[in-house]
C-alpha cells in the first residue's frame, strides 16, 4: 500500500516562503503523478498543483502560478512545493495525492496533509 505523508507547513507572515514535501513509501515515485490540492475553512478542494510520472509535465493553478514550484526527486521519493510571495488566502491545509493509471484504472492515494497559515 502506497503512503504519503506531508511535512513543512507551518505559520508564515504574508510575503514569506514554505517549502513542503511528500514522502512515498511503499512503492516507486516514478510510477506516479504527483499533485498538491488545498482545502481552505469553508472551500472546496483546490488543485493547485501537479506534475506528472517523468517530471516533463507541470501544472498550476492560476492562483499560485509565478509564486510555487512543484519539483520531484525521485532518488529520494519525495516531491516538494516551494511557496513564495505567499499570502492570507494561502492558507489551508496541503496534502500531496499519487495517482497512477493501470489497465484502464486509476488508483489515487492521498496523504494527511500539513498545515499552511500565512498571517501576521
Amino acid at each position: 500500500q502506497l503512503q504519503l505523508v506531508e511535512s513543512g507547513g507551518g505559520l508564515v507572515q504574508p510575503g514569506g516562503s514554505l517549502r513542503l514535501s511528500c514522502v512515498i513509501s511503499g512503492g516507486t515515485l516514478n510510477d506516479y503523478g504527483i499533485g498538491w490540492f488545498r482545502r481552505a475553512p469553508g472551500k472546496e478542494r483546490e488543485a493547485i498543483s501537479c506534475v506528472s510520472n517523468g517530471g516533463a509535465s507541470k501544472n498550476y493553478a492560476d492562483s499560485v502560478k509565478g509564486r510555487f514550484t512543484i519539483s520531484r526527486d525521485n532518488a529520494r521519493n519525495t516531491v516538494n512545493l516551494e511557496m513564495h510571495s505567499l499570502l492570507p488566502e494561502d492558507t489551508a491545509l496541503y496534502y500531496c495525492n499519487a495517482a497512477r493509471l493501470v489497465a484502464g484504472t486509476q488508483y489515487d492515494y492521498w496523504g494527511q496533509g500539513t498545515q499552511v497559515t500565512v498571517s501576521s
